[in-house]
């Protein structure tokens, strides 16, 4: 195998159907086709409409991948698909694409985690990961707290939601402020002209006896939608922006607040912050003047790379060969509720040709 793997990577867990391309650490194609437009009308992701974007998209978006990296398929030295956590008729579109390109190119495949190929992403900017590496993944379904000593093999929850995501809050608010979906961006950038201070929206679980490194922000997203609805009933004006503003602020200032109290109590010297959130521009700033008083080191991909997309999934794909990780079996199964802790699915303990075998049997003869 080639000292810099050229891997392919798959992400269809929600509404993005990602397709990447990765040699080693240095990104080749990183193309994308999104659903959002067509979910914005539901104030939210469907899964059907989702799944069947996925359908109509994924070979034309492999088919641009390939183009932009100048390479062929059968160039690849492998294939990775996102096999979980995610929606689960999403992650079985890309689940089956993946099979199939795998079998038909004879490459190997290596079905992983949504969660650590966010972590893995950053390699793509900053080089290879540190270890130990603490990662905040803060997303639409995630707000984690992780701890990694080989992104390949290793990654060890030491907090995460107890309820709604960090994203999830975002959407939320959004719609009771009326800006529309996704919230993320809209929030950002309605905050930018607001005032963080003007309202203290609650922190959840900061008190003393609280969990360390969970996370809620089921109680914000409920505060701050009274507080907006107490406005509109006395019949006064709602601030929008500075109630963006502040919530973003009780938001982030936990995000941060609690990520550098768990490098400090590790010994861990890195933060990775990866996931959608991660691209919000306060959270970023937060970050970076936490970090800095606190002599860490903060890694944040760019803005492109927090999202979904096939890049990571690449990235965690291509690192999975260079170390010479078992591959997964052909009949690879999508898992939507895949735990963080099973970073890739590897096949039973036998040969690659084997496993073919066994994937084109178990399908009576036709195609994967």
């Amino acid at each position: 195998m080639a000292d810099e793997p050229l891997v392919l990577g798959i992400e269809t867990s929600c509404d993005e159907t990602g397709v990447g391309i990765v040699r080693g650490t240095t990104l080749l194609a990183d193309a994308v086709a999104s659903s959002v437009n067509d979910h914005a009308r539901f104030g939210g992701v469907v899964p059907e409409i989702a799944s069947r974007a996925h359908l109509e998209a994924m070979v034309p978006t492999i088919q641009r991948a390939l183009d932009t990296a100048g390479i062929k398929a059968s160039d690849l030295d492998g294939i990775a698909v996102t096999a979980g956590p995610g929606l689960a008729g999403a992650l079985l579109v890309g689940v089956s694409a993946a099979k199939a390109y795998a079998w038909a190119l004879d490459k190997p495949l290596y079905g992983v985690n949504h969660l650590a190929s966010h972590i893995c992403v950053d390699q793509l900017e900053h080089g290879r990961l540190p270890s130990p590496t603490m990662a905040l993944l803060v997303s639409g379904g995630h707000s984690s707290l992780l701890l990694s000593e080989d992104i390949t093999t290793d990654v060890r929850p030491l907090g995460a939601t107890i309820d709604d995501a960090a994203g999830e809050a975002f959407d939320k608010v959004a719609r009771v402020l009326g800006l529309g979906f996704p919230g993320g961006p809209i929030v950002d950038r309605t905050a930018r002209e607001g005032d963080r201070k003007a309202i203290n929206f609650p922190r959840g679980l900061s008190g003393r006896n609280d969990p360390e490194y969970d996370f809620s922000f089921s109680g914000l997203k409920t505060a701050v939608a009274r507080w907006v609805e107490a406005k509109r009933r006395a019949g006064e004006e709602v601030p929008i922006a500075d109630v963006a503003a502040s919530f973003q602020e009780a938001v982030t200032d936990v995000l941060t607040r609690k990520a550098v109290k768990a490098c400090k109590d590790n010994g861990v010297d890195h933060l990775m912050i990866g996931g959608g959130v991660a691209a919000n521009s306060r959270l970023r700033e937060m970050a970076q003047q936490r970090c800095d008083r606190a002599g860490i080191r903060l890694r944040v991909p760019r803005p492109g790379l927090c999202t979904d997309n096939g890049a990571m999934v690449a990235a965690l794909g291509s690192e999975m060969v260079w170390r010479d990780r078992a591959p997964s079996a052909l009949d690879l199964s999508a898992d939507s509720s895949l735990p963080v802790t099973d970073v890739h699915v590897p096949a039973a303990v036998i040969g690659h040709g084997d496993v073919h075998g066994q994937a084109y049997d178990a399908l009576g003869g036709g195609a994967a």
